[in-house]
This record gives structure tokens, sequence and C-alpha cells, in this order.
């Protein structure tokens, strides 16, 4: 008998352009450094911090995309 659940189908996951989902698994002090660094050099998100040392937040370095209104 398994116990196993049937899979449900998962919509395709989307992102968007210039934007990074951040994990980060360390202790705090090295959490508070990686931290500093990213928020000196980009637009962050206050982490959410999890159990097991893990951070989770979001990236903005603008959008990416490329500009249909541009011509190359």
């Amino acid at each position: 008998m398994s116990s196993r659940r049937a899979s449900s189908s998962r919509s395709t996951r989307t992102t968007l352009p210039g934007i990074a989902d951040i994990r980060i698994t360390a202790d705090e002090a090295t959490t508070e450094l990686v931290l500093e660094v990213l928020q000196a050099n980009f637009t962050i998100t206050a982490p959410r911090p999890y159990s097991g040392g893990r951070s989770y937040l979001q990236l903005d370095t603008g959008n990416t995309a490329p500009d249909p209104d541009t011509s190359m």
C-alpha cells in the first residue's frame, strides 16, 4: 500500500526580469555581512528568517528585459 499522494499539476514558475530570489544559509554574523554588501549595491527586500540559519529575500537589479522599442 502506497502512502504517497498523487502529484498535482503545478503552474510554471515565472520570474520578473531583474528580480533575484535569494536564499542565504549561514550563521547570523555571516548573514548580516552578506546583507550589508547586497544592500550597499542593490535594492533588497527585508530578509525573511527561517529555522536552520536560512534567510530569504529578493534583490532588484532593475528591469533586464529586452526593450522592444529599441532596435539595434
